[in-house]
């Protein structure tokens, strides 16, 4: 994503999705996940996991971002940037189904920033949506 979307810092993307992830609804996994997107307009829409005893209901950080975006600004959003944090300290890649669902509103080269496992502990990673999803169901993520 060209520099003049990114109008705060990964690390100030990072720190509003631990504050996000403060909010879990978390009591069957106890694996609470925070995300911000920083979208092409500069807002920040933050979201967290929310689990139902159906797992198959529950929706992850990613995707409660997302909807909240659509909801505030429509669906003509754009993705300027995404990070994704748990207060679990492990490795918290966006899933797949919120890989496939970012698709529709990201650039290939949009940064998505989440923690990784390292030895010795969990660091911070940053790849270009493309490298996190090269073959999902979009016909404008290209390489």
């Amino acid at each position: 994503m060209p520099e003049k979307y990114l109008s705060i810092s990964m690390q100030q993307l990072t720190e509003a999705a631990l504050a996000a992830a403060e909010h879990s609804y978390s009591p069957y996994s106890l694996f609470r996940v925070g995300s911000a997107l920083l979208l092409t307009n500069g807002e920040v829409v933050t979201g967290t996991n929310v689990e139902n005893v159906s797992y198959g209901l529950t929706i992850c950080a990613e995707r409660s971002a997302l909807v909240r975006a659509i909801s505030q600004f429509g669906p003509e959003i754009r993705i300027a940037a995404v990070s994704v944090v748990n207060l679990n300290d492990a490795p918290s890649p966006p899933c797949g189904a919120c890989r496939q669902m970012l698709a529709e509103f990201v650039e290939a080269d949009t940064p998505v920033a989440f923690p990784a496992g390292e030895a010795g502990g969990v660091s911070t990673v940053t790849l270009p949506f493309l490298e996190l999803l090269p073959h999902g169901f979009d016909l404008q993520l290209k390489s």
